[in-house]
């Protein structure tokens, strides 16, 4: 099977990855939810970070039993990268230019180098903070918008991820006058087996 894009092939063959758990039985235990952290520094240079956030402790596609990670909320932080600990409780984060500039994240299912459309089937989430500059001065930063163009909260299960890393990536378009940016990332998780509905879910979305 060929690697889709971003260069990485899925991780099993999902027409066989079906048939192992196709005799599984249709109710499995879940988990309590638990919480994964990331994350990565966005330069104001405008080049794009990713960050790899390995998931072997918790996804095992075996040849019996195989355990699946569902994600069902993110929460996302911008921070300014210049202040020792990443975290400031005035965020100044701020455009002094009428054009602005953007602070965007993404998590996807494979490797990126740059960021990706919708489109994309490695998509899991994206978005980011804009910043608007006065369009009458250079002085100042005008105001700020937080916007998530899709996350698993959007959808009625949360999203189902069957691979061994997801990939944080942030990338600063624009101007932010304020410099470098931190950006962290929080996943509420659950475990559950795999079921054959489940392995067919993963494999209608190409993961």
């Amino acid at each position: 099977m060929a690697p889709d894009r971003g260069g990485r092939a899925p991780l099993l063959g999902l027409g066989m990855f079906i048939g192992e758990v196709a005799g599984t039985p249709a109710h499995m235990a879940k988990s309590d939810s638990f919480f994964i952290r990331a994350i990565s520094d966005a330069a104001s240079g405008g080049a794009y970070a990713q960050e790899e956030i390995d998931l072997g402790s918790f996804v095992n596609l075996g040849v019996k039993n195989s355990t699946l990670l569902r994600i069902h909320n993110i929460a996302v932080q911008y921070a300014d990268g210049s202040i020792a600990g990443g975290v400031s409780p005035e965020l100044p984060l701020h455009s002094a230019v009428a054009g602005g500039g953007k602070i965007a994240f993404q998590l996807t299912t494979q490797s990126q180098t740059s960021m990706v459309p919708l489109s994309d089937k490695s998509v899991v989430a994206s978005g980011g903070l804009m910043l608007y500059g006065d369009p009458n001065t250079t002085a100042y930063g005008v105001s700020q918008s937080h916007d998530l163009d899709v996350g698993p909260q959007s959808f009625t299960q949360g999203m189902l991820i069957g691979v061994d890393s997801l990939f944080f990536g942030t990338e600063i378009g624009g101007t932010v006058s304020s410099g470098d940016a931190v950006v962290a990332i929080m996943l509420e998780c659950t475990l559950e087996n795999a079921t054959q509905a489940s392995a067919t879910a993963l494999a209608l979305s190409q993961q």
